[in-house]
């Protein structure tokens, strides 16, 4: 088995490409250690030390490290960990968690937007940041304000600011006039 690594926009950041399906759909978030009884996988690279975040992507691992840690001394121990998995056989998610769709329900008098942000989201965005070890997903709609979710090399991203402002409230705005202003939300 081999593993391709590709860094990220996100120093911090690092996408590991096992060759293989990771989540036959949707994406999985593990901010913490604790978060991680879901997944033997993301047990598995949290006991690597310094890793402060796991994501899954159909078929990458996104790890981020803690800033004291350098990427040459745990970028081994990760790649035996992420291989280990793959060869024991074990599934990636715990039976009875099944990865997140992504958006939050919205219904309600601006259905019809939320239709349409969710549609933009998921043609023109998602698959972009997906290419950077990451995701942004719809959390909310209020008053033209839309609220969304970065996760993976896109949460604490120094550049995320930006691709929110220029690259996706341009985009939005251009294509839904309701659409006043982008946000990030924490989850």
């Amino acid at each position: 088995m081999f593993i391709q690594t590709e860094s990220t926009p996100n120093p911090a950041t690092l996408k590991f490409l096992p060759g293989q399906t990771v989540l036959e759909m949707g994406t999985a978030d593990f901010p913490t250690a604790d978060a991680a009884d879901k997944s033997p996988l993301a047990q598995r690279v949290f006991a690597v030390e310094g890793v402060t975040g796991v994501f899954f992507g159909t078929d990458f691992v996104t790890v981020t490290k803690a800033d004291a840690v350098d990427w040459d001394h745990i970028k081994p121990a990760l790649l035996g960990a992420i291989m280990e998995h793959f060869q024991s056989g074990q599934p990636v998610m715990s039976e009875g968690h099944a990865p997140a769709s992504g958006h939050a329900e919205h219904d309600g008098e601006d259905a019809a937007v939320v239709g349409q942000i969710k549609e933009l989201l998921d043609s023109r965005v998602r698959p972009a940041v997906a290419q950077d070890g990451g995701d942004i997903t719809f959390h909310g709609f209020d008053r033209g304000v839309v609220y969304l979710h970065m996760q993976g090399a896109c949460a604490g991203c120094p550049s995320s600011t930006l691709t929110l402002k220029m690259g996706i409230e341009n985009l939005l705005r251009h294509y839904i006039p309701e659409v006043t202003e982008v946000r990030p939300v924490a989850v």
